[in-house]
C-alpha cells in the first residue's frame, strides 16, 4: 500500500510544480499572428472573397447549356369558336428543354471580367484587412506595455512617498519637524495612491483594448515580451514611398475595381448588339396519363436589341462614369500614401530624439531625487523639495516611457505605410 501512495504523492507534487511555473512570455510577432487568425474582421473578409469567388461561377454559367425539365396537367371547359360549343379539355405534357447561348457579342465575357475583377480587389482587401489588423495589434501590445511601465513608475514613487511620510513622522515625534510636514508629506503620498489607482485603471483598459486588438474577450494570461530595440529606419525616405506604391494594397485593390469596371462597361456595351441562341424541346404530350404522343422542336433564335428606353446607353455611361471615378481615386490614394509613408517616416525620428533627451532628463531627475531624499534624511532638507523632486521624476519617468513605445507604434505604422504585414 506504501509504494502507490509514494507513487501519488511524486505525481502530485510533479503537477503541483509544474502547474506553479509561468506562462511563457508573449511576443510581438506571436500576438500579430494571433490577430490576424482570430479578429472577426479577418473572417468576414475571408468569406466576402469566397463569395466574390463564386460569383465568377454564376457569370460562366451563360456560356454553358441551360437544360430543364417541364411536366404539366391541365383540365377544364373552354369554349372553341370552330365548334361553336364548350368543349372539355384535359392534357398532360412531359417536356425537356435545352437552350445554349451561341453568341452574345461580349455580354457573358464582360460580365466574367468583371467578376474576376472583383475576386481579385476581394483578395487585395484581405491583405488591407490583415496589414490593419496587424497595425492594431501591435500599437495596443505597446501601449499595453507602456501602461504597465507606467504602473511600475507610479509604484516607485509611492514608495518612495511613503517612506517620505514615515520620516516625516519619525522626525515630528522627534521634535525635528513641525506638524506641517507630516500634513504635506501625507498628502503628497495619497496623491501618489491616486496616480497609482489611475495607472491600474488604465492598465486594465488597456488590457482590454489589447484583446479586441487580437479578437479576443480577454487578453491572453501571458506576461508581454519586451520587443528588441530597433532604432535604424529601414531605408532612405524616397525609397520607403517608392516601395509601398509597389506594395500597397489600396492600389491594387482599386486598380482590380477598374479592371472590374472595365468588364462591366464591355458587358453593357454589348447590349446594343444580337444574341444568337440555339434551342431544342423533346417530350411526350396526351390527354391520357402517361402520355404517349411524342413532341419535339428544335431552333435557332436570334434576338435584336431595337429600342430599350435608353437602358443600355444609361448602363454604358454609368460604367465608364465609375472607371473615371475609379482612376481619380487611385491618384487620390497615391497623394496619400506619400505622405502616410513621410508622416510615419518622422514620427520615428522624432520618438528617437525624444528617447534620448528624455533619458538624459530621466536620469537627471532620479540624481535629484536621490540628492533630496539624502538631504531630508539629514533633516536639512525640506517636504517640498522632495516631493517636487518625485513629481519630477515621474513625469521624466513618464516621458522616456512614452518615447520607447512611440518609437515601435512609429515603426508600425510604418510598415503598415509600406505595405508590410
Amino acid at each position: 500500500m506504501r509504494f502507490p501512495v509514494l507513487v501519488s504523492c511524486m505525481l502530485l507534487l510533479a503537477a503541483t510544480r509544474s502547474g506553479a511555473e509561468p506562462p511563457a512570455a508573449l511576443n510581438l510577432d506571436e500576438a500579430v499572428a494571433i490577430a490576424v487568425r482570430n479578429h472577426p474582421l479577418a473572417t468576414e473578409a475571408l468569406a466576402n472573397q469566397a463569395g466574390a469567388e463564386a460569383r465568377i461561377g454564376l457569370a460562366q454559367s451563360a456560356y454553358y447549356p441551360q437544360i430543364s425539365l417541364d411536366a404539366d396537367w391541365s383540365k377544364g371547359r373552354t369554349y372553341f369558336s370552330p365548334l361553336n360549343g364548350i368543349r372539355s379539355t384535359e392534357a398532360y405534357t412531359a417536356v425537356a428543354t435545352l437552350r445554349q447561348t451561341i453568341y452574345d457579342f461580349g455580354r457573358t465575357a464582360g460580365a466574367v471580367e468583371s467578376q474576376r475583377g472583383g475576386v481579385d480587389a476581394a483578395r487585395q482587401s484581405v491583405a488591407l484587412t490583415r496589414q490593419d489588423i496587424a497595425l492594431r495589434a501591435r500599437s495596443a501590445f505597446y501601449l499595453l506595455l507602456a501602461a504597465e511601465k507606467q504602473v511600475s513608475a507610479v509604484e516607485a514613487t509611492l514608495k518612495s512617498r511613503e517612506e517620505m511620510l514615515r520620516q516625516a513622522k519619525e522626525f515630528h515625534a522627534a521634535g525635528i519637524r513641525a506638524k506641517v510636514d507630516v500634513a504635506k508629506a501625507e498628502a503628497s503620498y495619497y496623491n501618489a495612491r491616486s496616480a497609482l489607482s489611475r495607472a491600474e485603471t488604465n492598465r486594465e483598459v488597456a488590457r482590454m483594448e489589447f484583446a479586441t486588438a487580437l479578437g479576443l474577450k480577454a487578453p491572453p494570461n501571458r506576461p508581454l515580451a519586451e520587443p528588441a530595440t530597433d532604432t535604424g529606419m529601414g531605408g532612405d525616405l524616397t525609397g520607403m514611398q517608392r516601395l509601398a506604391m509597389q506594395r500597397r494594397a489600396e492600389l491594387r485593390l482599386i486598380q482590380a475595381q477598374i479592371t472590374a469596371a472595365r468588364g462591366t462597361h464591355r458587358a453593357a456595351k454589348s447590349g446594343h448588339l444580337p444574341v444568337l441562341a440555339g434551342n431544342a424541346e423533346v417530350g411526350y404530350a396526351d390527354r391520357n396519363f402517361p402520355p404517349e404522343g411524342n413532341v419535339w422542336n428544335v431552333g435557332v433564335s436570334l434576338s435584336v436589341p431595337i429600342f430599350s428606353g435608353y437602358a443600355v446607353t444609361s448602363r454604358e455611361q454609368e460604367a465608364s462614369a465609375q472607371i473615371s471615378s475609379l482612376e481619380a481615386r487611385a491618384e487620390d490614394a497615391r497623394l496619400s500614401i506619400v505622405k502616410e509613408v513621410e508622416t510615419a517616416w518622422f514620427a520615428i525620428r522624432d520618438a528617437e530624439s525624444r528617447l534620448e533627451a528624455t533619458a538624459k532628463e530621466r536620469d537627471a531627475a532620479r540624481e535629484t531625487l536621490a540628492l533630496a531624499l539624502g538631504r531630508y534624511g539629514e533633516g536639512v532638507g525640506s517636504v517640498i523639495e522632495v516631493t517636487d523632486a518625485q513629481a519630477q521624476a515621474l513625469s521624466a519617468d513618464t516621458a522616456n516611457i512614452e518615447a520607447v513605445y512611440d518609437i515601435g507604434i512609429a515603426r508600425a505604422r510604418l510598415a503598415r505605410a509600406v505595405g508590410s504585414e
